[in-house]
């Protein structure tokens, strides 16, 4: 779907919010970040600087029992750096003049702020109608059951196919507990079986040939 989603984007008919959409939506694909985390996202918070890859830094990440948010800095692990660049640069300042300032929403609307002169900040509503019309043209067998939050659920359960411990996963989605982590994996019937061969096939290779 998202490669389909991603080829789509030049003759889309409002080329802007569509990119943006699709931006939005491989965050949350990639590494998880939940939609309320997303729309808070800011210029200033994408870290090139940072570790290997870059990082974003989550202000507003989801805290527990009210005690407000609870900030971390997600690594651009899975692409997500590539994703980023690909926005910054060729996307982000069609919006507005405001690419250059670090206040600025990373994922605007088209509407400006009279009293600040950027663009305003895209809401939830918009980037989760922009996934949902996503499905429904590439993937129109899963219309209705994508969500943002679907998505979310498919991150954990891939970086945990990938070999990524649990703890790591943990910290990339946010979760004040690993049970809760837990609960966002999914894997497939025969997982077991491919655990069990992968782990015969490290010892096999800790070991290396025998001698005659």
């Amino acid at each position: 779907m998202f490669a389909a989603w991603r080829e789509s984007l030049p003759g889309a008919r409002k080329y802007l919010p569509a990119a943006r959409d699709y931006f939005a939506a491989s965050l949350w694909r990639r590494v998880g970040l939940r939609i309320t985390e997303t729309v808070k996202l800011d210029i200033r918070d994408w870290r090139p600087d940072l570790g290997e890859v870059g990082k974003l830094h989550v202000r507003f990440g989801k805290g527990s029992r009210g005690r407000g948010p609870k900030p971390r800095l997600v690594p651009a692990i899975n692409s997500v750096d590539i994703l980023i660049n690909w926005w910054l640069t060729d996307v982000r300042h069609q919006f507005g003049d405001d690419w250059s300032d670090l206040d600025a929403p990373l994922l605007p609307s088209e509407r400006r702020d009279t009293h600040t002169g950027r663009n305003r900040r895209a809401g939830d509503d918009t980037l989760r109608n922009g996934l949902t019309a996503a499905v429904q043209a590439f993937l129109p067998s899963w219309s209705g059951r994508i969500t943002p939050h679907v998505l979310r659920h498919f991150c954990a359960s891939h970086f945990y196919e990938q070999g990524m411990d649990l703890k790591a996963i943990q910290e990339v989605l946010g979760h004040e507990w690993l049970s809760t982590t837990t609960q966002y994996i999914h894997v497939h019937a025969d997982h077991i079986e491919r655990a069990w061969a992968t782990a015969n096939q490290r010892v096999a290779g800790r070991l290396g040939p025998r001698g005659g």
